[in-house]
């Protein structure tokens, strides 16, 4: 074989490359209006898995056309009518700005030099968007690692020395709302705390954790010589987007001493939207947030911010030296900060987006998301046969479930309407149990969503719902 072919296309690249965005200029095109159906996994798809490893090349523009149409039926969250979990919005930007990192394939573990620069940049953009004085933080794989570097930290100053010789007979408890998200168990587990020693403190009737059930627990811990490592403070939960009053929590932290994290994956973005930001007060008292870009701020996974108010508890927690890494440029390796080694380019996503369409447009449509939520709660109560699930909705999760009269058992016929939803195709909506209430629960976080799509998805739940209910 000729050296000079070895993994090389079959076509110039100039061709593949012209094809590769015409089908991303197609999938663009589609994502601008709803599709009546998902289409079905045909012959095409089973007999593209049926493959074994190919030992011998294929055409380049065959596969890249393989490739997309196995992306047109698989469940895209760009679409507009995907109401499913808090998902990602695609925005070009940041398609086009993934193609140009992989394509360079710069790696941010250690100093390289302009990209640097500009993640360090990035990560102050992303504090100023939320109002937060963050001395240093880092792009990160998504809110779990985020929250996990952030946990790490406050163990090393919690319990100093735990990264060398673990908890060494320290009992260390982390303590948050009923409804905290699963990484924060997660991370607990993973740092050695334990899950067992995660304080699911109760929450009050919208939802939030309680100040005053948190400084009763944290207080009784200390009298039992248990050592408080953290407080994580959710801005919006997954199940219902409630925000826990922040400000009352670092109160509480403040007095004790306590590290105080804000996980703000989902919902923190809302603090930048004026019907919203009162809801994040205290914020700026955190010792460290977390928020994903990927999910409300409309950039394609993965791109999740960690900030945190001193770049010291990051170093404590994670810096060292190797002898293959050497500090020979100062204090420019990010892997002193983070938990990754191969770290991409994640940063250029949020960088090339702020700088093509500004923060005030960002704003805006965080905004026209939050209107679109109340318009469906609007549409939920001015309907026969839907009821809401839970407190009225802060931000933009709205659950609710059909409950025509008649049924005997809401739960199982709203289990059947999600999986009969799914088929039907037109929405993308997931379950949700709240209070042992089985209910549909949308989240609506794309840019691509109108006010016609929130209003299609009660009518289709309306349709298939009392069809299943006659049926």
């Amino acid at each position: 074989m000729d050296e000079r072919r070895l993994l090389r296309l079959d076509v110039p690249r100039e061709e593949a490359l012209a094809r590769a965005t015409a089908l991303v200029n197609d999938a663009w095109r589609s994502f601008d209006r709803a599709r009546p159906s998902e289409p079905p996994l045909d012959e095409r798809v089973a007999r593209l898995l049926d493959l074994g490893l190919p030992e011998q090349a294929s055409p380049a523009l065959e596969v890249l056309d393989d490739a997309a149409m196995v992306l047109d039926r698989s469940i895209a969250q760009p679409r507009p009518r995907y109401f499913a979990f808090v998902g990602s919005s695609g925005l070009e930007i940041g398609v086009m700005a993934d193609l140009l990192a992989h394509c360079f394939d710069v790696n941010l573990a250690t100093w390289a030099a302009a990209a640097t620069q500009v993640e360090r940049q990035a990560v102050q953009w992303a504090a100023a968007f939320v109002g937060y004085p963050a001395e240093a933080g880092s792009f990160t794989s998504g809110g779990t690692v985020s929250n996990v570097t952030a946990l790490a930290a406050a163990r090393e100053r919690a319990i100093p020395g735990a990264r060398r010789v673990g908890l060494a007979g320290h009992r260390g408890v982390v303590y948050c709302s009923a409804d905290v998200h699963y990484s924060i168990r997660r991370a607990a587990e993973l740092l050695g705390i334990g899950g067992e020693n995660v304080r699911a403190l109760p929450i009050d009737a919208d939802r939030r954790l309680r100040p005053d059930a948190l400084a009763v627990a944290v207080d009784d811990d200390r009298r039992a010589g248990i050592s408080p490592v953290a407080v994580v403070a959710t801005a919006g939960t997954t199940l219902t987007g409630a925000v826990d009053p922040i400000d009352a929590i670092a109160d509480v932290c403040a007095d004790r001493g306590v590290w105080l994290h804000v996980d703000g994956a989902y919902g923190l973005p809302a603090v930048a939207a004026p019907s919203t930001a009162a809801l994040f007060a205290g914020l700026a008292r955190a010792d460290s947030v977390t928020l994903d870009a990927h999910k409300w701020l409309f950039l394609p996974k993965a791109c999740s911010v960690l900030l945190v108010r001193r770049r010291e508890d990051l170093r404590a927690a994670l810096a060292h030296e190797e002898a293959y890494l050497l500090h020979e440029r100062g204090d420019h390796h990010m892997v002193d900060i983070t938990l990754e080694y191969s770290r991409p380019f994640r940063a250029l996503k949020l960088w090339l987006a702020f700088r093509a369409h500004g923060a005030e447009a960002f704003r805006e449509a965080i905004e026209r998301n939050l209107g679109q939520a109340r318009l469906l709660l609007a549409e939920i109560e001015s309907r026969p046969g839907v009821e809401l699930v839970g407190p009225p909705p802060p931000l933009s999760i709205v659950p609710f479930r059909h409950a025509p009269p008649g049924v005997a058992d809401l739960d199982a016929h709203n289990a059947r309407l999600v999986r009969a939803l799914q088929e039907d195709g037109r929405v993308w909506i997931a379950p949700a149990t709240i209070d042992g209430a089985v209910c549909l629960r949308p989240c609506i976080v794309n840019f691509r969503t109108s006010d016609d799509d929130v209003r299609a998805l009660v009518e289709v739940t309306c349709e298939v719902g009392e069809r299943l209910a006659s049926s």
